[in-house]
Protein backbone atom coordinates (compact mmCIF):
# COMPACT_ATOMS: atom_id res chain seq x y z
CA UNK A 1 0.00 0.00 0.00
CA UNK A 2 1.34 3.47 -0.99
CA UNK A 3 1.61 6.01 1.67
CA UNK A 4 -0.92 8.07 0.52
CA UNK A 5 -3.66 5.21 0.56
CA UNK A 6 -1.85 4.25 3.80
CA UNK A 7 -2.32 7.60 5.48
CA UNK A 8 -5.96 7.52 4.15
CA UNK A 9 -6.93 4.56 6.05
CA UNK A 10 -5.11 5.83 9.12
CA UNK A 11 -7.73 8.80 9.06
CA UNK A 12 -10.54 6.67 8.73
CA UNK A 13 -9.44 4.78 11.49
CA UNK A 14 -9.05 7.67 13.79
CA UNK A 15 -12.39 9.19 12.58
CA UNK A 16 -13.96 5.55 13.90
CA UNK A 17 -12.85 5.98 17.08
CA UNK A 18 -13.84 9.49 17.09
CA UNK A 19 -16.78 8.74 16.21
CA UNK A 20 -17.83 6.07 18.28
CA UNK A 21 -16.29 6.99 21.73
CA UNK A 22 -18.56 10.30 20.90
CA UNK A 23 -21.44 8.64 20.75
CA UNK A 24 -20.88 7.06 24.12
CA UNK A 25 -19.74 10.49 25.66
CA UNK A 26 -22.73 10.95 28.30
CA UNK A 27 -24.29 10.51 31.70
CA UNK A 28 -20.85 8.57 33.03
CA UNK A 29 -18.65 11.46 32.16
CA UNK A 30 -20.58 14.27 33.94
CA UNK A 31 -21.10 11.89 36.92
CA UNK A 32 -17.16 11.54 36.49
CA UNK A 33 -16.06 15.29 36.19
CA UNK A 34 -18.66 16.22 39.15
CA UNK A 35 -17.35 13.27 41.43
CA UNK A 36 -13.63 15.10 40.57
CA UNK A 37 -15.49 18.83 41.26
CA UNK A 38 -16.48 17.27 44.96
CA UNK A 39 -13.34 16.00 45.72
CA UNK A 40 -11.60 18.82 44.30
CA UNK A 41 -13.68 20.95 47.13
CA UNK A 42 -13.36 19.25 49.89
CA UNK A 43 -9.63 19.56 49.23
CA UNK A 44 -9.79 23.20 49.12
CA UNK A 45 -11.94 22.95 52.64
CA UNK A 46 -9.65 21.02 54.55
CA UNK A 47 -6.68 22.66 53.22
CA UNK A 48 -7.59 26.58 53.94
CA UNK A 49 -8.80 25.01 57.30
CA UNK A 50 -5.25 23.00 58.37
CA UNK A 51 -3.67 26.09 56.24
CA UNK A 52 -5.48 28.43 58.72
CA UNK A 53 -5.59 26.76 61.98
CA UNK A 54 -2.53 24.65 62.07
CA UNK A 55 -0.40 24.30 65.57
CA UNK A 56 2.27 23.09 64.00
CA UNK A 57 3.94 22.67 60.77
CA UNK A 58 2.48 18.92 59.92
CA UNK A 59 -1.01 20.19 60.09
CA UNK A 60 0.06 23.11 58.07
CA UNK A 61 2.33 20.70 55.13
CA UNK A 62 -1.15 18.72 54.97
CA UNK A 63 -2.96 21.94 54.47
CA UNK A 64 -0.77 22.87 51.58
CA UNK A 65 -0.72 19.32 50.27
CA UNK A 66 -4.35 19.05 50.42
CA UNK A 67 -4.56 22.70 48.90
CA UNK A 68 -2.10 21.73 45.97
CA UNK A 69 -4.53 18.69 45.24
CA UNK A 70 -7.59 21.35 44.69
CA UNK A 71 -5.61 23.89 42.59
CA UNK A 72 -4.08 21.17 40.46
CA UNK A 73 -7.14 19.26 39.51
CA UNK A 74 -8.80 22.83 39.10
CA UNK A 75 -6.78 23.72 36.77
CA UNK A 76 -5.84 20.53 34.60
CA UNK A 77 -8.23 17.68 34.98
CA UNK A 78 -11.26 19.90 35.36
CA UNK A 79 -10.85 23.27 34.28
CA UNK A 80 -7.94 22.73 31.28
CA UNK A 81 -10.56 19.86 30.02
CA UNK A 82 -13.81 21.74 30.06
CA UNK A 83 -12.17 24.65 28.41
CA UNK A 84 -11.89 22.48 25.84
CA UNK A 85 -15.68 22.27 25.34
CA UNK A 86 -15.59 18.18 26.58
CA UNK A 87 -18.70 18.99 28.43
CA UNK A 88 -20.77 21.36 26.62
CA UNK A 89 -24.21 20.55 25.87
CA UNK A 90 -24.25 17.50 28.52
CA UNK A 91 -27.36 17.24 30.88
CA UNK A 92 -26.23 18.42 34.26
CA UNK A 93 -22.75 19.78 33.52
CA UNK A 94 -23.79 23.16 32.97
CA UNK A 95 -20.95 24.16 35.82
CA UNK A 96 -18.31 23.23 32.84
CA UNK A 97 -19.64 24.78 29.83
CA UNK A 98 -16.47 25.94 28.14
CA UNK A 99 -18.62 29.75 26.98
CA UNK A 100 -19.02 30.52 30.67
CA UNK A 101 -16.28 28.41 32.70
CA UNK A 102 -14.03 30.28 35.17
CA UNK A 103 -10.95 29.13 35.47
CA UNK A 104 -9.35 28.72 38.94
CA UNK A 105 -6.10 29.56 37.43
CA UNK A 106 -4.63 33.41 37.19
CA UNK A 107 -5.22 32.25 33.34
CA UNK A 108 -7.47 34.52 30.86
CA UNK A 109 -10.28 32.32 29.52
CA UNK A 110 -10.36 33.96 26.20
CA UNK A 111 -7.34 34.41 25.47
CA UNK A 112 -6.30 30.86 26.88
CA UNK A 113 -9.12 29.37 24.15
CA UNK A 114 -7.73 31.51 21.37
CA UNK A 115 -3.81 30.75 21.79
CA UNK A 116 -4.14 26.99 23.03
CA UNK A 117 -7.42 25.78 21.24
CA UNK A 118 -7.30 27.33 18.12
CA UNK A 119 -3.90 27.89 17.47
CA UNK A 120 -1.88 25.65 19.18
CA UNK A 121 -3.97 22.83 18.41
CA UNK A 122 -4.26 23.90 14.68
CA UNK A 123 -0.77 24.08 14.26
CA UNK A 124 1.28 21.70 16.32
CA UNK A 125 5.14 22.60 16.42
CA UNK A 126 4.31 24.23 13.16
CA UNK A 127 6.90 27.67 12.80
CA UNK A 128 5.05 30.73 12.72
CA UNK A 129 1.39 29.03 13.35
CA UNK A 130 1.95 27.57 16.86
CA UNK A 131 2.49 30.23 19.50
CA UNK A 132 3.31 27.82 21.80
CA UNK A 133 6.87 27.00 20.97
CA UNK A 134 8.34 30.53 20.61
CA UNK A 135 7.97 32.90 23.13
CA UNK A 136 9.92 35.49 25.00
CA UNK A 137 13.67 34.30 25.80
CA UNK A 138 12.47 30.54 25.42
CA UNK A 139 13.37 28.42 22.15
CA UNK A 140 11.64 25.41 21.80
CA UNK A 141 12.53 24.50 18.34
CA UNK A 142 15.47 25.10 15.84
CA UNK A 143 13.47 27.14 13.56
CA UNK A 144 13.51 30.38 15.79
CA UNK A 145 16.79 32.30 15.22
CA UNK A 146 18.87 31.96 18.05
CA UNK A 147 19.32 34.91 20.66
CA UNK A 148 21.81 35.68 23.36
CA UNK A 149 19.33 35.43 25.73
CA UNK A 150 18.63 31.81 25.00
CA UNK A 151 21.70 30.84 26.21
CA UNK A 152 19.95 31.03 30.17
CA UNK A 153 17.01 29.35 28.58
CA UNK A 154 17.28 26.47 30.95
CA UNK A 155 17.98 28.20 34.27
CA UNK A 156 15.65 30.76 33.02
CA UNK A 157 12.69 28.16 32.65
CA UNK A 158 13.42 25.70 36.10
CA UNK A 159 12.84 29.50 37.71
CA UNK A 160 9.82 31.01 35.99
CA UNK A 161 8.07 27.71 36.24
CA UNK A 162 7.68 28.45 39.91
CA UNK A 163 5.14 31.60 38.41
CA UNK A 164 4.43 29.28 35.26
CA UNK A 165 0.72 29.86 35.49
CA UNK A 166 1.53 34.26 35.65
CA UNK A 167 4.21 33.40 32.69
CA UNK A 168 1.12 31.53 30.70
CA UNK A 169 -0.93 34.33 31.11
CA UNK A 170 1.40 36.81 30.18
CA UNK A 171 1.91 35.02 27.05
CA UNK A 172 -1.83 34.08 26.02
CA UNK A 173 -2.58 37.29 26.35
CA UNK A 174 0.09 38.81 24.15
CA UNK A 175 1.79 41.15 26.59
CA UNK A 176 5.13 38.91 26.26
CA UNK A 177 4.99 39.50 22.28
CA UNK A 178 4.42 43.24 22.95
CA UNK A 179 7.35 43.89 25.41
CA UNK A 180 10.10 40.95 24.10
CA UNK A 181 8.83 39.51 20.53
CA UNK A 182 9.05 36.20 20.37
CA UNK A 183 12.31 35.58 17.94
CA UNK A 184 10.83 34.68 14.71
CA UNK A 185 10.12 37.34 11.74
CA UNK A 186 6.36 37.58 12.30
CA UNK A 187 7.43 39.43 15.77
CA UNK A 188 4.05 39.37 17.28
CA UNK A 189 1.62 36.29 17.70
CA UNK A 190 -0.89 37.71 19.50
CA UNK A 191 -1.08 41.40 18.36
CA UNK A 192 -1.87 42.00 14.85
CA UNK A 193 0.24 45.15 15.33
CA UNK A 194 2.35 46.51 17.90
CA UNK A 195 0.51 49.99 19.46
CA UNK A 196 -0.28 51.87 22.57
CA UNK A 197 -4.00 50.49 22.15
CA UNK A 198 -3.27 46.83 21.29
CA UNK A 199 -0.33 46.85 24.85
CA UNK A 200 -3.48 48.41 26.90
CA UNK A 201 -5.62 45.88 25.50
CA UNK A 202 -2.65 42.86 26.66
CA UNK A 203 -2.56 43.94 29.56
CA UNK A 204 -5.87 44.68 30.42
CA UNK A 205 -6.35 40.93 29.44
CA UNK A 206 -3.72 39.96 31.97
CA UNK A 207 -4.95 42.06 34.57
CA UNK A 208 -8.50 40.77 34.34
CA UNK A 209 -7.68 37.57 36.27
CA UNK A 210 -4.38 38.78 37.53
CA UNK A 211 -5.99 41.00 40.19
CA UNK A 212 -8.97 39.39 41.53
CA UNK A 213 -6.82 35.24 41.70
CA UNK A 214 -4.18 37.26 43.66
CA UNK A 215 -6.41 39.54 45.79
CA UNK A 216 -8.14 36.36 46.90
CA UNK A 217 -5.40 34.11 47.56
CA UNK A 218 -2.51 36.40 48.66
CA UNK A 219 -4.64 39.24 50.54
CA UNK A 220 -8.17 37.90 51.60
CA UNK A 221 -7.49 34.67 52.88
CA UNK A 222 -4.28 36.05 54.98
CA UNK A 223 -6.32 38.70 55.79
CA UNK A 224 -8.77 36.11 57.41
CA UNK A 225 -6.36 34.96 59.50
CA UNK A 226 -5.22 38.27 61.40
CA UNK A 227 -2.12 37.71 63.18
CA UNK A 228 -1.33 34.72 61.14
CA UNK A 229 -1.08 36.87 58.08
CA UNK A 230 1.93 35.01 56.94
CA UNK A 231 1.13 32.03 57.45
CA UNK A 232 -1.90 31.44 55.44
CA UNK A 233 0.09 33.90 52.86
CA UNK A 234 3.12 31.18 52.60
CA UNK A 235 0.52 28.15 52.56
CA UNK A 236 -0.89 29.37 49.71
CA UNK A 237 2.28 30.61 47.97
CA UNK A 238 3.28 26.96 48.16
CA UNK A 239 0.20 25.55 46.99
CA UNK A 240 0.74 27.80 44.23
CA UNK A 241 3.94 26.79 43.81
CA UNK A 242 3.65 23.34 43.59
CA UNK A 243 1.00 23.39 40.94
CA UNK A 244 2.95 25.50 38.73
CA UNK A 245 5.50 23.52 38.90
CA UNK A 246 4.05 20.46 38.38
CA UNK A 247 1.81 21.39 35.48
CA UNK A 248 5.18 23.16 33.60
CA UNK A 249 6.62 19.54 34.15
CA UNK A 250 3.30 18.12 32.44
CA UNK A 251 3.00 20.48 29.85
CA UNK A 252 7.06 20.91 28.47
CA UNK A 253 7.01 17.02 28.56
CA UNK A 254 3.77 17.30 25.44
CA UNK A 255 5.86 18.68 22.54
CA UNK A 256 9.64 18.98 23.28
CA UNK A 257 12.13 16.85 22.96
CA UNK A 258 15.20 15.71 19.88
CA UNK A 259 12.84 12.92 18.74
CA UNK A 260 9.61 15.31 18.98
CA UNK A 261 8.88 16.41 15.01
CA UNK A 262 8.58 20.01 14.28
CA UNK A 263 8.36 21.83 11.19
CA UNK A 264 8.91 24.64 9.35
CA UNK A 265 7.10 27.55 7.96
CA UNK A 266 4.32 26.62 5.37
CA UNK A 267 3.99 23.10 6.42
CA UNK A 268 0.91 21.91 5.26
CA UNK A 269 -0.82 18.34 5.78
CA UNK A 270 -2.28 16.57 2.63
CA UNK A 271 -5.50 15.32 4.20
CA UNK A 272 -6.74 14.10 7.51
CA UNK A 273 -4.83 11.29 7.70
CA UNK A 274 -1.35 13.26 6.96
CA UNK A 275 -2.79 16.05 9.77
CA UNK A 276 -3.43 12.74 12.48
CA UNK A 277 0.13 11.55 11.55
CA UNK A 278 1.43 15.01 11.83
CA UNK A 279 0.23 15.84 16.08
CA UNK A 280 1.42 12.42 16.76
CA UNK A 281 4.79 12.53 15.81
CA UNK A 282 4.65 16.13 17.67
CA UNK A 283 3.64 14.70 20.72
CA UNK A 284 4.80 12.80 23.33
CA UNK A 285 3.00 10.77 25.68
CA UNK A 286 4.30 9.61 29.36
CA UNK A 287 3.56 6.81 31.63
CA UNK A 288 2.49 7.19 35.00
CA UNK A 289 -0.27 5.63 37.37
CA UNK A 290 -3.92 6.70 37.07
CA UNK A 291 -4.05 8.86 40.08
CA UNK A 292 -0.95 10.74 38.91
CA UNK A 293 -2.67 10.89 35.63
CA UNK A 294 -5.83 12.63 36.86
CA UNK A 295 -3.48 15.38 38.57
CA UNK A 296 -1.72 15.56 34.75
CA UNK A 297 -5.05 16.26 33.18
CA UNK A 298 -4.85 13.28 31.18
CA UNK A 299 -2.25 14.96 29.67
CA UNK A 300 0.33 12.19 29.64
CA UNK A 301 -1.46 11.35 26.73
CA UNK A 302 -0.83 14.16 25.15
CA UNK A 303 -1.43 12.23 21.34
CA UNK A 304 -4.90 11.06 22.47
CA UNK A 305 -5.58 14.50 23.29
CA UNK A 306 -3.91 16.17 20.28
CA UNK A 307 -6.38 13.89 18.22
CA UNK A 308 -9.42 13.91 20.14
CA UNK A 309 -9.04 17.69 22.14
CA UNK A 310 -13.20 17.40 22.90
CA UNK A 311 -12.71 13.93 24.88
CA UNK A 312 -12.95 14.09 28.26
CA UNK A 313 -10.04 12.85 30.10
CA UNK A 314 -11.19 9.41 30.91
CA UNK A 315 -11.87 8.46 26.95
CA UNK A 316 -8.31 9.59 26.44
CA UNK A 317 -6.94 6.62 28.84
CA UNK A 318 -9.84 4.80 26.88
CA UNK A 319 -8.59 4.98 24.00
CA UNK A 320 -5.09 4.88 24.03
CA UNK A 321 -4.39 1.39 23.69
CA UNK A 322 -6.65 1.25 20.33
CA UNK A 323 -4.70 4.28 19.28
CA UNK A 324 -1.07 2.91 19.77
CA UNK A 325 -2.21 -0.36 18.06
CA UNK A 326 -3.21 1.49 15.15
CA UNK A 327 0.17 3.68 14.97
CA UNK A 328 2.02 0.17 15.01
CA UNK A 329 -0.42 -1.12 12.21
CA UNK A 330 -0.25 1.88 10.03
CA UNK A 331 3.46 2.56 10.76
CA UNK A 332 3.10 6.05 13.01
CA UNK A 333 5.49 6.87 15.22
CA UNK A 334 3.93 6.78 18.78
CA UNK A 335 6.31 7.60 21.61
CA UNK A 336 5.47 6.86 25.56
CA UNK A 337 7.82 6.60 28.21
CA UNK A 338 8.38 6.98 31.79
CA UNK A 339 7.55 10.34 32.99
CA UNK A 340 11.51 10.78 34.21
CA UNK A 341 12.85 9.73 30.92
CA UNK A 342 10.67 12.12 29.13
CA UNK A 343 11.26 15.39 31.50
CA UNK A 344 15.00 14.36 30.72
CA UNK A 345 14.94 14.73 27.11
CA UNK A 346 13.06 17.75 27.02
CA UNK A 347 15.95 19.78 29.42
CA UNK A 348 18.49 18.15 27.07
CA UNK A 349 16.37 19.56 23.89
CA UNK A 350 16.37 22.52 25.94
CA UNK A 351 19.79 22.88 26.73
CA UNK A 352 20.70 22.15 23.23
CA UNK A 353 18.58 25.25 21.75
CA UNK A 354 19.74 27.43 23.80
CA UNK A 355 23.49 26.97 22.15
CA UNK A 356 23.33 28.41 18.16
CA UNK A 357 24.28 24.87 16.69
CA UNK A 358 21.62 22.69 18.25
CA UNK A 359 20.81 19.80 15.96
CA UNK A 360 18.04 19.67 14.02
CA UNK A 361 14.67 17.83 15.56
CA UNK A 362 12.85 14.86 13.82
CA UNK A 363 10.96 16.17 10.95
CA UNK A 364 7.76 14.52 9.50
CA UNK A 365 7.32 13.62 5.62
CA UNK A 366 4.90 15.93 4.90
CA UNK A 367 5.64 18.76 2.21
CA UNK A 368 6.24 22.16 2.47
CA UNK A 369 4.14 24.76 0.99
CA UNK A 370 3.37 28.22 0.76
CA UNK A 371 -0.22 28.10 2.06
CA UNK A 372 -0.82 27.77 5.61
CA UNK A 373 -2.18 24.76 7.34
CA UNK A 374 -5.71 24.16 6.30
CA UNK A 375 -8.52 26.63 7.52
CA UNK A 376 -10.37 25.04 10.83
CA UNK A 377 -13.27 24.44 8.62
CA UNK A 378 -11.28 22.35 6.51
CA UNK A 379 -9.40 20.47 9.20
CA UNK A 380 -10.40 17.24 11.47
CA UNK A 381 -13.29 18.54 13.77
CA UNK A 382 -10.67 17.39 16.54
CA UNK A 383 -8.49 20.55 15.32
CA UNK A 384 -11.13 23.24 15.62
CA UNK A 385 -11.89 21.75 19.01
Amino acid sequence: MDDKNRLKEFGLAIDEIRTRIEAQIGDEDVAYIKKVRRFSRSMELAGRTLIHFSPEPVSFLAGVAALWLHKQLEATEIGHTALHGAFDGLEGAEAFESKDFRWETPIDEESWKYGHNVRHHQYTNVAGRDPDIHFGPVRLTQNTPHRLAHRIQVPFLLLESSHFMFGMNLHFTGVIDAMAGNGRPEEFDFLEERTPATIRTAWTKALRKYVPYYAKEYVMYPALAGPFFGKVLLGNWLASTVRDYYTAATIYCGHVGEDVATYGDGTKAHGRGEWYKMQIEAANNYEVSLPVSQLCGGLDRQIEHHLFPRFPTNRLRQVAPEVKHLCAVYGVEYRSESWGKTIGKVLKRLWQLSKPDAPAASVASVAPAPAPVETPAKLPLSAAA
